[in-house]
């Protein structure tokens, strides 16, 4: 405790002084050499100056990227002691010594640890009880020591719980070595398997056969899935399934029963396909569920002789809850409506027990476990008492219990993990995270409320602040959104957060459409031809937020990551008045471009939620919001732009070619500065504390320009 107060005083010191600001005076930004490159389509010819940015192995590519990220450093010195003492902060609220609560799958009971000073986590099983020797599977900081980025792509045990399948990355393009490990004599099989699908692994009763999917190296998408037989060579092995539409995403998992193994197809927002096969029959072939249709899309759990399935037939745009005897699972006439449809809430997922069906719900945005005893078709809900939280179904691998594995946090909590006994409803907190250097909630105030939009939409917005923050317009407010791929903000717990919250800032999440926080109707509302709407939501609640006095235009920050880049990109280019400084993480900017190439990682699985440029229509509206291509002769705000050099999903040369055109177009005089991560990806760094240095950019630029109200 004597260690992180020693870091605050010596910060706000340092901020009280307020000797030393961030600066661009004096320094020469880089200038990105203009290349012409015309890209014609529809009759109408795009010009880009900077598309030569695209070849990764071009000298001066790499060149330009280390000019800019030593100009971002030389901008930035002026507060590299608060820098550095933000991150001591961030990392010092950290137990460095930890572990999770174990959870009990088989005869073992698993769990993950993290030992003092250890960047990776190491995976331990002990049998039969918890009061057994423990047993290390896996040591996450022997694997990747030395190494500039290491992941560990999930495990999978084989039922005899003797042998291990895992993956790892190194490079941080989400190709994974699949690698096989003796449990009994801690020795690793002879064979590694290239190219693999990090986690989506599945293996038969036989304790010999597993199921993987391979990568395409060009697009990224996992589309091929073999079958292994264990210690044979791998270039024998037999393919199963391909995947041919490149529209559509592989996924590949074991069932909780065991019986099933599953291969799913999946066009997000237009279909799905599952096919399966009998773990105990790992070389016949896989049967098709139910076969694909556009505007089907249904999601599979097996039960005893039954299946259970989510499915949005007949119009339940918000899914309902169908069950089928296995013999007639294809005959969609003999389902049988368990939960119907309901237009105000979203059935988003289901785990399914011996005893008891637990089905989470989302309704008003936030998230509902509802509990049904299938033994007596009793049901009843968890009570959580905040007005605004993230709840979700944990790791529950175990089939016969009555204990649910639950997940909370909020705003002001920070994670934990409750079990929950479905019969006598009783919750008990297995542990929640410890905070470091005095934590207490009760410094802390969240709320939750709504702000129109101005097509007259409700949009729900949570935040939190320190109870001593003046509410009168004078706090500085960053505000946080996605917004795409029906992906759900919710309102979660943060300790690196504290830093901004300890010193005045408000944190604001809206809940903007493109998400799925209101249901499925909310993510439609904010994709293809109505993508405009989520721009406008966030746009919309900047300025509500300074109308109810939680902010003002001059101390307004936005952040947002990915495709919440490409939302970063929008605003500024729609009302850059109202943002005192924006960051954009690994942004998704150069819209139609990436999507008009085919090659590029990932892009024709995307067509259904931007559109296909290929399309005229899709091509114009496409180009009304796309950041890089909206960049004008404008005054824009201060701005700190993240790449990954090895990103799978936003390629690096997006927001390269952002910052290089803005910095040719902006008038004003802002920071402008652009980090690229040389050796990361999407994520970033991969370690638990190294990634804190990426967070204390981040937050060192906007404490340093709330400074300069």
């Amino acid at each position: 405790m004597k260690k992180i107060n020693l870091v605050l005083l010596f910060l706000n010191v340092i901020n009280l002084s307020m000797a030393q600001k961030i600066s661009n005076k004096g320094i020469l930004a880089p200038s990105a050499e203009k290349r012409p490159h015309d890209i014609t389509m529809h009759n109408h010819t795009r010009t880009d100056n900077y598309y030569w940015l695209n070849q990764r192995e071009d000298p001066e590519v790499l060149k330009y990227l280390n000019a800019e990220n030593e100009y971002l450093e030389a901008v930035m010195k002026p507060i590299a002691a608060q820098r550095e003492a933000l991150f001591e902060e961030m990392k010092a609220r950290i137990k460095e010594k930890d572990e999770s609560v174990p959870y009990k799958d088989g005869s073992f009971y698993y769990y993950s640890k993290f030992v003092e000073g250890g960047e990776y986590p190491v995976y331990c099983r002990k049998k039969d009880n918890l009061d057994a020797v423990e047993e290390v599977i896996l040591d996450g900081n022997q694997l990747g020591k030395d190494k500039a980025y290491f992941q560990i792509g999930g495990f999978e045990i084989s039922d005899n719980e003797e042998i291990m399948a895992y993956g790892t990355d190194t490079v941080s393009r989400r190709n994974y070595d699949l690698v096989f490990k003796n449990l009994k004599t801690g020795e690793l099989y002879p064979e590694t398997i290239k190219n693999t699908e990090g986690g989506s692994y599945a293996w038969a009763a036989d304790n010999k056969t597993i199921f993987y999917i391979v990568r395409d190296q060009q697009t990224l998408l996992g589309n091929k899935i073999f079958r292994h037989i264990l210690g044979t060579d791998p270039s024998s092995d037999q393919l199963v399934f391909e995947e041919k539409d490149n529209q559509y995403y592989t996924g590949l998992y074991r069932m909780k029963s065991k019986k099933y193994i599953a291969i799913v197809s999946e066009q997000n927002g237009v279909a799905t396909e599952y096919q399966l096969l009998e773990a105990s029959n790992p070389l016949g072939e896989f049967k098709t569920f139910l076969a694909r249709k556009n505007g089907h899309e249904y999601y599979v759990e097996h039960y005893q002789d039954k299946f259970f399935v989510k499915t949005n037939s007949g119009n339940a745009i918000n899914f309902k809850l169908v069950e089928v005897e296995e013999k007639n699972a294809s005959n969609i006439k003999l389902w049988k409506e368990k939960i119907a449809h309901r237009n105000d809430v979203l059935l988003e997922g289901i785990e399914v027990f011996k005893n008891h069906l637990v089905i989470q719900e989302r309704n008003e945005g936030l998230i509902k476990l509802r509990i049904i005893d299938q033994t007596n078709n009793q049901e009843h809900y968890v009570d959580f008492g905040e007005p605004a939280y993230d709840a979700y179904i944990g790791t529950n691998p175990d089939f016969n219990t009555n204990l649910l594995r639950f997940g909370y946090n909020s705003l002001t909590t920070p994670g934990s993990t409750f079990d929950y006994d479905m019969t006598s409803k009783t919750k008990y907190l297995r542990k929640e995270q410890e905070i470091l250097g005095g934590f207490d909630k009760k410094n802390y105030k969240s709320e939750r409320f709504y702000i129109k939009s101005r097509d007259g939409v409700n949009i729900p917005v949570s935040l939190v602040y320190h109870k001593n923050t003046k509410i009168d317009g004078s706090a500085p407010l960053l505000q946080y959104s996605y917004g795409s791929y029906g992906y759900s903000t919710d309102a979660s717990f943060s300790s690196t957060r504290l830093s901004l919250l300890d010193r005045g800032f408000v944190y604001a999440i809206t809940h903007i459409r493109g998400g799925q926080e209101m249901g499925r109707k909310w993510y439609e509302d904010g994709k293809m031809f109505k993508k405009i709407n989520t721009f406008n939501d966030f746009v919309d609640c900047s300025r509500g937020l300074i109308e109810k006095k939680y902010t003002a235009s001059d101390r307004l920050f936005a952040m947002g990551g990915s495709a919440g880049g490409l939302l970063m990109g929008a605003i500024i280019n729609q009302a850059p008045e109202l943002y005192k400084g924006v960051v954009a993480a690994v942004p998704f900017v150069d819209v139609v471009t990436t999507m008009l190439d085919e090659s590029i990682p990932l892009t024709t699985g995307e067509f259904e939620e931007w559109g296909n440029p290929k399309n005229k229509k899709s091509y114009n509206y496409m180009l009304s919001y796309s950041p890089y291509d909206q960049v004008q002769r404008k005054k824009y705000p201060n701005l700190l732009v993240t790449a990954g050099l090895h990103d799978s999903q936003v390629q690096y040369w997006e927001p390269a070619k952002w910052v290089a055109k803005l910095r040719a177009y902006k008038t004003d005089q802002n920071i402008l500065i652009l980090h690229t991560n040389m050796s990361a990806g999407h994520g970033g760094a991969s370690g638990r504390f190294t990634a804190l240095k990426d967070t204390a950019l981040n937050y060192s630029f906007l404490l340093d320009l709330a400074k300069k109200l």
